[in-house]
């Protein structure tokens, strides 16, 4: 599972002419699954977003976590994350999982973060052209990928 997590003073997503969600400050977070993904990527992925010290603290020293702040969430489904680009200039998305096997896991990841942090986070619209619009605060942008814990 990869995710791309950005810090937002505010985001939105639309789908077809018309915003389906948004948010204030918080995270908006692009998730990309493929078939080795499991539960176990996702409760470590999940724990590990809704616990990053990425907010600033009264210092303006990034020590508090989306949950410190009750910040909110917008998760968005991004296959093209996992685009191989080694040949050619044509991304291959082969290792991008197919609908039948990333909704279920989306769908947990979900779940498991609003869990995490104890309320309901916004979504898109899997599998939907989207237009996600983002005020990126700081800016902060953090890649994470489940196979590479480092």
């Amino acid at each position: 599972m990869k995710a791309v997590i950005q810090r937002v003073s505010e985001a939105s997503v639309t789908i077809d002419g018309k915003v389906t969600t948004e948010i204030q400050k918080g995270l908006l977070v692009l998730i990309g699954i493929e078939d080795a993904d499991g539960a176990d990527d996702i409760q470590w992925l999940t724990s590990k977003i809704a616990n990053l010290r990425i907010f600033g603290d009264e210092n303006e020293v990034m020590n508090l976590s989306v949950k410190d702040v009750d910040g909110a969430m917008i998760v968005v489904s991004q296959f093209t994350l996992h685009a191989q680009t080694k040949k050619g200039n044509r991304p291959s998305y082969i290792k991008a999982s197919k609908p039948d096997v990333a909704i279920p896991l989306y769908e947990g990841f979900v779940r498991q973060m609003e869990t995490e942090l104890g309320k309901k986070i916004q979504t898109g619209e899997f599998g939907a052209d989207m237009k996600v619009r983002l005020l990126n605060d700081g800016p902060v942008t953090i890649i994470i990928d489940t196979k590479n814990k480092e």
